[in-house]
């Protein structure tokens, strides 16, 4: 009983928090000038003046909404990554996914594809060598028709530290086109506009759903493949869904918005720390938590440093989720919130 109502507590404060990061997020104007929460609201409704309307509904909407949906994604991923790989310190990333996504997004912009715009061909590209990655990462970890998750581990560290240095390579040639590299390296939700969304909201909604059907199956996996397998759950099948589906979202996610990282690592962890390890929570409260903590640091990228310009995404998620991640690391040493 009272598991049940610290869950429905972590859900209502959870909504709750995520309602305000919108309204919030909505309001910003530039520097550190904002509407209030009223004017937002009539905004919304198409009750203000035209360019309070246009502020909101045309440039931060597009913005926060990108942000929700990247949010979730990238939170439900991290949940499902830990339990895969039974260690809270896994990520959307870990297994390189995000250096194989930042190659692509490298070449496109330091080499221009002919009869197509650079709009479409950095996350075009990133999308492909992100599932690349993915695969070659994969491969690389067969032996004997198994896949063992250390290897898998390993497997994504090399890779990823080859791709990273492709870019920092890449970077280095990049003369004047240097800053498009780094910028969009950082994450950014400042060019997401309503095409893109329509066509990245399904696909993260949708995978992310298949990944919290496996909820179940990857509670019995927590204890272990040997552990899994007497409780009935096909392990490689599983390990291999989990991954193909983790896969497409990051890669969805990161070919539109850049690397934006610690969101599917903090997340969870705080979760688990909180509710314990039940993944059939976790997973979907990690989905409004991470769009909750993505608005958060947007609405603080805008202000923090205003004569600086806004600050970007994934530096201002690192800034913020680092050390709440290292405090709740001091402060849970042995248990790592799993138990």
């Amino acid at each position: 009983m009272k598991r049940k109502i610290s869950i429905l507590v972590a859900i209502a404060a959870i909504l709750a928090i995520t309602i305000v990061c919108v309204m919030l997020d909505l309001s910003w104007i530039s520097g550190r000038d904002y509407y209030s929460f009223k004017e937002v609201w009539d905004a919304l409704m198409g009750n203000e003046s035209w360019g309070t309307e246009y502020m909101v509904r045309e440039i931060n909407a597009p913005r926060v909404v990108a942000g929700l949906f990247v949010g979730a994604g990238l939170a439900v991923c991290g949940a499902a990554m830990q339990a895969v790989f039974r260690n809270p310190l896994a990520s959307p990333y870990i297994l390189g996914l995000s250096s194989g996504a930042s190659v692509g997004a490298a070449l496109s912009i330091l080499f221009a594809i002919p009869f197509i715009p650079l709009a479409i061909a950095t996350p075009l590209l990133a999308f492909v060598t992100c599932t690349g990655t993915m695969v070659l990462v994969y491969l690389m970890s067969r032996a004997g028709g198994y896949v063992k998750t250390e290897t898998l581990i390993l497997s994504g560290v090399a890779v990823s530290s080859l791709l990273s240095a492709i870019v920092s390579f890449l970077t280095f040639i990049s003369g004047e086109k240097l800053e498009g590299i780094v910028f969009w390296t950082m994450g950014n939700l400042g060019n997401a506009d309503w095409n893109e969304i329509v066509l990245m909201a399904p696909i993260i909604v949708m995978c992310s759903l298949l990944l919290i059907t496996q909820a179940k199956s990857l509670n019995a996996m927590m204890l272990g493949d040997i552990h899994a397998l007497d409780l009935g759950v096909d392990v490689r099948k599983v390990r291999l869904f989990i991954l193909f589906i983790t896969t497409v979202i990051v890669a969805v996610a990161v070919a539109f918005v850049g690397t934006i990282g610690f969101i599917g690592l903090v997340i969870p962890h705080i979760l688990r720390i909180l509710l314990g390890p039940d993944n059939r929570v976790i997973m979907p409260l990690s989905m409004f938590a991470g769009a909750a903590f993505i608005l958060i640091c947007d609405f603080l990228s805008h202000i923090v440093a205003p004569s600086y310009g806004t600050l970007p995404i994934g530096v201002a998620t690192s800034l913020i989720g680092a050390p709440i991640f290292i405090y709740l690391l001091i402060r849970r040493r042995r248990s790592v919130g799993w138990s």
